[in-house]
C-alpha cells in the first residue's frame, strides 16, 4: 500500500449531493479539490435537486468529475440504468460512472436485502448499459458492511471506491483493492460550507494523471 493514512496519497477529491448547497467551484479547485463525484439519480426516478448546477459548475472550473448512482434495491437495475443515462451527460472531463450500492434499513420504501445472485444480477444489469453508453467501465462504491455481506470475491475487472473512515481500507476489507479511498464524512474544504465527503485516489500523481489520460478527453 502507499500508506496508512490520507495524508500519504498525494490526490485528493470530494463527493457531493444537494446537501452541500451552492459550491464555489474556483475556491475548491484553487484549495486542492483534484476530481469531484456528484451524485445524480436514486433509483428510477429521483435525481439530485442541484446535479445539473454542480456538474456545469466542476466543468466549468475545469475539475475531472464524474456521476454517481444510488441504487434502489426495489427497483430493476436497468430502468435505474435508463434513469441515469437520461440525465447524466457526457463531457469531456468527465470520470466513469460509479454505482452506489448501500443497505438501506432506514428507508421509507425499501428495506430489502436481496440475496447474492440477485444483487449481481441487477447491478450487473445497470452497470452493463453504462458501459455501452458511456464507454467506460462503472466504478463501485461499496461500505463495508455490503461488501461483506455479498460483494467479496466478486467483480474482479471491476475498480472499487472503498469507505473506511476508522482505518486503512486494507486492514477492514477483505480481498479488495481500492482504486479511491473515501477517508472523513466531516472533511473541510474551501468553496464549501460545512461537512463534505473527503476521497484518496490509491495511487501517484503520475498513476493518476496516466489514469485521467485514458478516461479523459482533456
Amino acid at each position: 500500500m502507499a500508506g496508512e493514512r490520507p495524508d500519504h496519497y498525494p490526490v485528493h477529491g470530494i463527493d457531493i449531493s444537494k446537501y452541500q448547497g451552492t459550491v464555489d467551484w474556483r475556491a475548491a479547485k484553487a484549495g486542492g479539490v483534484e476530481f469531484v463525484y456528484i451524485k445524480a439519480t436514486e433509483g428510477g426516478d429521483r435525481l439530485d435537486e442541484r446535479f445539473h448546477e454542480n456538474w456545469r459548475g466542476a466543468r466549468d472550473a475545469g475539475i475531472p468529475h464524474g456521476a454517481y448512482h444510488f441504487f434502489y434495491w426495489c427497483r430493476p437495475g436497468i430502468e435505474q440504468a435508463r434513469w441515469f443515462i437520461k440525465n447524466v451527460p457526457q463531457d469531456a472531463l468527465s470520470l466513469p460512472p460509479v454505482l452506489d450500492v448501500e443497505w438501506t434499513p432506514h428507508s421509507p420504501t425499501c428495506t430489502r436485502r436481496p440475496d447474492r445472485a440477485e444483487m449481481l444480477r441487477e447491478m450487473s444489469a445497470f452497470m452493463d448499459a453504462l458501459e455501452r453508453h458511456y464507454g467506460m467501465r462503472p466504478i463501485i462504491y461499496a461500505p463495508i458492511d455490503i461488501h461483506r455481506d455479498r460483494l467479496v470475491g466478486t467483480y474482479p475487472n471491476h475498480r472499487f471506491w472503498l469507505r473506511a473512515v476508522a482505518d486503512h481500507p486494507d486492514n477492514v476489507y477483505e480481498a479488495r483493492d481500492f482504486h479511491f479511498w473515501q477517508y472523513t464524512a466531516t472533511g473541510t474544504v474551501a468553496g464549501i460550507d460545512g461537512d463534505v465527503d473527503r476521497n484518496a485516489f490509491s495511487g501517484s500523481r503520475q498513476e493518476w494523471q496516466k489514469w485521467l489520460s485514458s478516461h479523459t478527453r482533456r
